[in-house]
């Protein structure tokens, strides 16, 4: 492609190395891109709380795709532009319907504000796949009565895999079924809500077309994304799902790969 106006990229297993880092590498180029005047956007199924950590890392303000594309949030300006939430009901249902079929599943919610770990509820039961994860521990009942930007559902007894088998057999079309980590995790948006909508609302914003974007990432809360953006670049350490629908394979994100790619045009 020619040189990318927009590069948008996951952050977990991806833009960060097993550490959990920025390398300098993957810094430095960045910094090249934005100097050269694109746009670099992750998008990420955090919340902004959580992905405020990654921008720091890259010296980066600006938007950012947040909670697989349920929001939108502008770190340059602290503010939300855009939220799509499960209200209650239809968060209720999904959850009963998805412990139905994934029986000894509990749930966590994350609600609408952004800013505070206040927002992220769970229920008795329900373990953390990321440790030092702040949480409020609730009742099933409050956990549902209100709207949320998404549900987790979480069986560590299980793949991630096969929960999101069981769970789209029942809620297919109705809500968003993906996953961003392979141990037992599965996450729920409102249905049509991917880190694709919310790019292309950025690149709308922009006057950026989809030709000139290039999109780095790993899981299949990915897939809608690379498939979306004029280049979409699995990662080597990248879910068979991705690896289907991407046109190129970098290295993985232990070796760089989304800094060799770049180091192309920057």
């Amino acid at each position: 492609m020619r040189t990318p106006r927009l590069i948008a990229s996951d952050a977990d297993g991806t833009l960060l190395n097993p550490l959990e880092r920025v390398s300098d590498r993957t810094g430095a180029v960045v910094r090249r891109a934005l100097d050269a005047g694109a746009m670099f956007v992750v998008a990420t199924g955090r919340p902004p709380r959580w992905t405020l950590p990654v921008m720091r890392q890259l010296d980066l303000v600006g938007p950012a795709v947040c909670n697989n594309g349920s929001m939108v949030y502008d770190f340059a300006e602290n503010r939300v532009i855009s939220r799509s939430a499960l209200d209650a009901v239809l968060l209720r249902d999904a959850a009963e319907a998805v412990t139905r079929a994934i029986p000894g599943s509990t749930l966590a919610v994350e609600r609408l504000e952004d800013s505070n770990a206040d927002c992220f509820l769970i229920e008795d039961g329900y373990t953390h796949a990321w440790p030092d994860t702040e949480s409020v521990r609730v009742a099933r009942d409050e956990l549902l009565g209100m709207p949320a930007v998404k549900l987790l559902v979480r069986n560590a007894l299980m793949t991630s895999d096969e929960m999101a088998t069981a769970a789209k057999a029942v809620l297919d079309g109705v809500v968003d079924v993906t996953f961003s980590i392979g141990t037992g995790l599965i996450e729920i948006v409102v249905a049509g809500v991917t880190k694709a909508t919310g790019l292309e609302l950025l690149a709308d914003a922009y006057g950026i077309d989809a030709a000139d974007v290039i999109a780095f990432g790993d899981m299949p809360n990915d897939i809608a994304m690379l498939s979306w953006a004029g280049q979409g670049v699995a990662m080597g350490n990248a879910h068979a799902s991705v690896l289907e629908v991407a046109d190129e394979v970098a290295a993985p994100n232990s070796e760089d790969g989304v800094a060799q790619v770049l180091e192309r045009w920057f």
